[in-house]
């Protein structure tokens, strides 16, 4: 995991604020994107995609503050990386496609549970149902 967490720190240090607006706006598209994964050997990525899409909006729109500046720009971070059809493993790769989006938004909730764990608190969300599990 150290390999896929200093690319994640990586990608992240180049999302700024412009970014996350630009990001915002395509979110609710980019939900419903995502709600058409179907990988089994993922069973968490949609709804841990869908939390993470929440907490960008929340802390965009100013809904949310407590979240850091680096859990913002990680989760960010990964979901353009999951929007992206080509990446490390190329989504059309038959059930190989979304490992590297699954490792990736894995390495951004454990790099952050405990701040996730508490916006989940927030949102009365169950932080074990968003587990950093494949």
């Amino acid at each position: 995991m150290g390999e896929i967490a200093a690319f994640v720190n990586r990608g992240a240090s180049s999302i700024t604020p412009a970014v996350v607006e630009k990001v915002l706006r395509h979110l609710p598209q980019w939900k419903l994107e995502f709600t058409q994964i179907r990988e089994p050997q993922f069973p968490h990525l949609v709804d841990q995609l869908e939390f993470l899409a929440d907490a960008v909006e929340d802390v965009a729109e100013g809904v949310y503050k407590d979240l850091p500046y680096y859990a913002l720009a990680q989760a960010t971070f990964a979901l353009i990386y999951a929007h992206k059809r080509v990446g490390i493993i190329p989504d059309s790769i038959l059930n190989l496609g979304r490992a590297d989006d699954s490792a990736v938004v894995r390495a951004v909730l454990i790099q952050n549970e405990k701040a996730f764990a508490l916006y989940a608190a927030s949102r009365n969300l169950d932080w074990s149902r968003i587990t950093s599990e494949p």
